[in-house]
């Protein structure tokens, strides 16, 4: 049987400090861009493992918000969003401009990424704020959003993402961080999480109900203590149940 290709990404710039160490397990990165942490010499230097690991290369735009990193619903103005994600992108893209690299995606962080999943006004204003990026690079999406109805609407190219380190409610929403159940940390349950999305289009939920879901990326997050060990196991099990991970060489 011909293995079924995959990609999975990882947030990642977030000063962790362990990307030298996961770059070669993924095959798509989420670069922090100033927003809720990163900077211009962290950005440099994910571009630059993702240009030896032959990682698609992602701007990971957040609510301006390092207090909280970027994990707290903010109250801000839209032209405030929009200038902020504005500003984030292109120090960005000054950084992929110097590198002479290329931006594959897109991905919003934390709160803001939630938010857009419901919220119609606050997801056109961040596509207003990206809008000059419809025509060349992807935005990933949770399936089934608000984000990305308005995104296919308004002809932004998109993937769908699912987290495969994350459990999910009833309803396709994350179960908060601050339950205890929201992170899945070992190995083995993350590989069984993704292969139940990969092979049977099925999420199983906090509660054990099995719901349908798409995807076509799939995000383990840099920041989890284990996320080394994560990768590993995924690396190592991925064929046993014809699955591949995606790679684009040059």
């Amino acid at each position: 049987m011909v293995n079924k290709i995959i990609d999975i990404n990882c947030d990642v710039g977030e000063g962790v400090g362990n990307e030298a160490d996961l770059f070669p397990m993924i095959s798509s990165c989420n670069i922090a861009c100033g927003g809720h942490a990163g900077s211009k010499v962290t950005i440099r230097q994910c571009l630059k493992l993702a240009e030896k690991f032959n990682v698609r290369i992602g701007a990971h735009p957040s609510y301006p918000d390092r207090d909280n990193f970027g994990r707290v619903s903010m109250s801000i103005s839209d032209n405030d969003l929009i200038k902020s994600i504005e500003n984030q992108l292109k120090l960005f893209i000054s950084e992929c401009n110097e590198l002479e690299v290329k931006l594959h995606h897109i991905k919003p962080h934390g709160a803001l990424y939630n938010d857009i999943i419901k919220n119609e006004h606050l997801a056109n204003v961040f596509l207003t704020a990206i809008s000059s990026y419809r025509s060349n690079v992807i935005l990933y999406v949770p399936y089934g959003s608000v984000i990305e109805a308005l995104a296919q609407a308004k002809n932004f190219n998109i993937m769908k993402e699912a987290f495969a380190d994350r459990n999910y409610n009833n309803d396709l929403s994350l179960v908060s961080r601050k339950q205890d159940k929201a992170l899945i940390t070992n190995g083995k349950e993350v590989l069984q999480h993704l292969v139940l999305m990969c092979n049977e289009y099925l999420v199983r939920t906090v509660t054990g109900e099995k719901i349908p879901i798409q995807a076509d990326t799939f995000c383990i997050h840099g920041d989890t203590p284990s996320a080394f060990q994560i990768l590993t196991y995924i690396t190592e099990h991925l064929p046993e149940y014809n699955l591949q991970l995606y790679r684009e060489f040059p």
